[in-house]
């Protein structure tokens, strides 16, 4: 399992989750499992037995370099960690107060070189090298070009899974030869983008089999609309595409265990969720009232939907409702917020930054929770809304579609656990919230629907079952992309949009 983070060790976002969970899981399902991470600086006690065991000399340009190779245990899990500190001990993980890193291909070519070189050192064959995102796409490209006749990795297949098709490793061309790898690589049909590097690519265009973390959002990026230009290699490889729902880990999200809620609750009794309300109410300032409140925790940025949410907060805000919001983003989003808090003060409450114990609050103590994403991979807070008896209001899209069942008015035995909605414009998500409200007014409706949300399974073991079959899959492979001469490589011919 090769990554660029994983929790608790180094976290930006969901990839984390992800990983760290994901690893744990097959751990417990029996299988040998080796996670491969950058060595960051501040890991403090979290490793077990951290041991430093070797020093090797990594190829990269112009001149190898040496890593560290340290070792330990995670959750079970055995931790390869790679060290070489001027890449890595720095203040982030891809760069600071909102600039990337300019040598963000050098360092993760090298961690990706240095993640098949460790493994070698160590006399470890993997049956399966699983990467994931931009940031370890490379470790495939290795192994099907500079690595392809070594007999250590013959018989390995690689599982690339995708994340995020906005984020992609995008670089000048010039920065090319920070990969190691020959000129013949940067072509059209391999990791040439519009005349400038794109990692992801190359991931995509030589692993034996891909996936991204649901089923509708491995069809969505066949498409011009989330594909973000590479829609076309993505259809070449579809037969290669799988989608699988990420999971949740119950023992951080589970309303029965929770250390951070004033009061717990299950689904047989939900008499601590009205506790959990109240003590967030009184926490955030607001009016300690029998009105509907509504959370959202999030980037404030236009993939989460903050324009249409803004769009409508007046409007919503004049009703009878409350509102919460935790998150941190675009500066213009963050100030508007910050200015209706300040026009509704008992009724609308702002948290910049983000706060891992307040989040849980948020879950547990609202009632219905906002996730109008215009693109949404998997996403896990209306997992964690589920689980937590709180109902998701969601827009139809990626992992938001194949989690949220869609409520309907009026359906005998109904089997809704949410609200959907499908067109991304302000009328269409303020009119579903208004659904929302009128149903909240009908008390046994919404618990039918609250128990509904709260029996549903995501756990990682579901999940990690699925990934298993992958794993299995791309073993029962015959050599299904080995690195090929540019002159026999097939020409792959797509439609793209460019970079956004």
């Amino acid at each position: 399992m090769v990554a660029s983070e994983a929790v608790p060790l180094a976290k930006t976002g969901g990839l984390a989750d992800v990983v760290g969970a994901l690893s744990r899981e097959l751990v417990r399902l029996g299988h040998d499992v080796k996670l491969v991470l950058p060595r960051y600086k501040d890991f403090g006690d979290l490793v077990k037995d951290l041991t430093e065991i070797r020093t090797i000399h990594v190829p990269a340009t112009p001149v190898p370099l040496e890593v560290t190779i340290e070792t330990g245990t995670l959750n079970g899990v055995s931790l390869l960690l790679l060290r070489y500190d001027p890449f890595f001990a720095r203040a982030g993980l891809y760069g600071e107060a909102g600039t990337d890193y300019p040598d963000n291909l050098a360092r993760f070519a090298f961690f990706a070189r240095a993640a098949l070189e460790a493994c070698q050192t160590l006399n470890w064959k993997p049956d399966v090298l699983h990467a994931h995102d931009w940031q370890a796409s490379l470790v495939v490209v290795y192994l099907k070009t500079l690595y392809q006749n070594d007999a250590r990795w013959a018989s390995c297949r690689a599982l690339f899974t995708i994340h995020n098709m906005g984020y992609q490793g995008i670089f000048p061309a010039t920065e090319f030869v920070r990969t190691g790898l020959p000129w013949s690589e940067y072509t059209p049909d391999r990791l040439e983008f519009f005349g400038q590097v794109n990692l992801l690519k190359g991931g995509i265009v030589y692993a034996d089999l891909l996936n991204t973390v649901s089923p509708t959002y491995a069809r969505e990026i066949q498409t011009p609309q989330f594909g973000y230009g590479l829609e076309g290699v993505l259809q070449t490889r579809k037969e290669r595409l799988f989608g699988i729902t990420n999971g949740i880990d119950y023992e951080q999200w589970s309303p029965t265990t929770d250390p951070y809620l004033p009061s717990r609750y299950t689904v047989r009794d939900l008499a601590g969720k009205k506790r959990c309300k109240t003590a967030l109410q009184r926490e955030l300032k607001l009016a300690v009232r029998s009105v509907p409140l509504i959370g959202l925790v999030s980037r404030l940025v236009a993939q989460k939907g903050i324009d249409l949410i803004l769009d409508i907060l007046p409007d919503l805000l004049a009703l009878d409702v409350q509102m919460v919001v935790l998150g941190s983003g675009e500066p213009a989003s963050e100030g508007r917020l910050t200015a209706l808090q300040d026009s509704f003060p008992k009724t609308f409450a702002v948290r910049l930054g983000f706060n891992e114990a307040l989040a849980h609050r948020i879950e547990a103590g609202a009632d219905m929770f906002l996730m109008p994403s215009r693109y949404e991979p998997c996403g896990l807070n209306q997992l964690y809304s589920l689980c937590y008896g709180t109902v998701p209001i969601v827009r139809k899209t990626g992992g938001l579609a194949d989690t949220v069942a869609p409520y309907v008015p009026g359906a005998k035995n109904g089997k809704g656990t949410g609200f959907v909605f499908e067109s991304p414009h302000p009328e269409i998500l303020f009119t579903t919230i208004l659904l929302a409200l009128q149903v909240f007014r009908d008390k046994e409706e919404w618990k039918r629907i609250m128990l509904r949300g709260m029996r549903q399974d995501f756990s990682w073991r579901n999940s990690a079952q699925e990934y298993v079959k992958l794993y299995e899959r791309a073993s029962a492979l015959d050599q299904a992309v080995p690195a090929r001469p540019v002159d026999t490589f097939p020409r792959m011919r797509f439609r793209g949009i460019g970079p956004r």
